[in-house]
């Protein structure tokens, strides 16, 4: 079984975050979703939980940061291309994000990134394989 990664993200408004999510093409999970936490497959390896801030402190005691003034982490997913890189900020946008940034384009790498709206970050990626060794 490859290894798989859980982001668990606190959010102010778990109804809009999880439709953000889902305008980006993420499925919602409903077996771990309820209304304190709302679990978001992104991918066979990747999943996000969604959680509200009081659900969020029963998981860290730690204070939650505002994402929007500090940068607590900076997610990054890969894309199969620079359309999709483009797509999914685009759809980010719509779906209430900001730009994080310009798209980058280094010839055998393209990236760009998106705000969600609680300002936790991700880059997008693409990478051309055959340049990689």
């Amino acid at each position: 079984m490859p290894t798989a990664i859980f982001i668990s993200l606190p959010v102010k408004d778990l109804k809009k975050s999880q439709a953000f999510y889902e305008a980006l093409g993420f499925q919602s999970n409903p077996q771990l979703s309820d209304e304190t936490a709302a679990g978001i497959t992104i991918s066979d390896t990747i999943s996000v939980m969604l959680a509200t801030h009081a659900k969020f402190q029963e998981i860290s005691p730690k204070p939650i940061s505002d994402a929007t003034n500090f940068c607590q982490i900076l997610l990054s997913l890969s894309c199969e291309s620079r359309e999709e890189v483009d797509a999914l900020v685009s759809k980010a946008v719509t779906a209430g994000g900001t730009k994080a940034h310009e798209p980058e384009d280094y010839g055998f790498m393209y990236q760009c990134g998106f705000y969600d709206p609680d300002g936790h970050g991700w880059g997008l990626t693409w990478m051309d394989q055959s340049n990689l060794q």
